[in-house]
C-alpha cells in the first residue's frame, strides 16, 4: 500500500521509490513486477530507468464498481434472499 500511496502523487522511478524503503533493489523489483502484473501499476522505460505510475483507469473503475456494491438499491440481489431458512 505504501508504493500505491507514493505513486498517487505521480510517476516515480524505481530509485525514487527505493529511497522510501529499507529493502534491497531486487526486493522492490519483485514487488513492482507483481503490481504491474496485476495491472495496478503501469511502467515505461526511459534509457535504463523504469518509471512507474498508478493505473488510474483501473482504480476509477474499481471505485465506480465498489460504489454499486456498497450501496443498496432496487436491483440488489439481496432483496430476493430468503433468510432464516437454514
Amino acid at each position: 500500500l505504501t508504493v500505491l500511496d507514493l505513486l498517487s502523487c505521480g510517476e516515480l522511478c524505481a530509485c525514487d521509490l527505493l529511497e522510501h524503503f529499507q529493502s534491497s533493489q531486487p526486493t522492490l523489483s519483485y514487488h513492482m513486477k507483481a503490481l504491474v502484473k496485476t495491472n495496478l501499476v503501469t511502467t515505461r522505460k526511459i534509457g535504463n530507468k523504469h518509471l512507474y505510475q498508478l493505473n488510474h483507469d483501473l482504480f476509477e473503475s474499481v471505485i465506480h464498481n465498489l460504489s454499486k456494491v456498497h450501496t443498496s438499491n432496487q436491483r440488489c440481489i439481496c432483496h430476493n434472499l430468503k433468510t432464516g431458512e437454514c
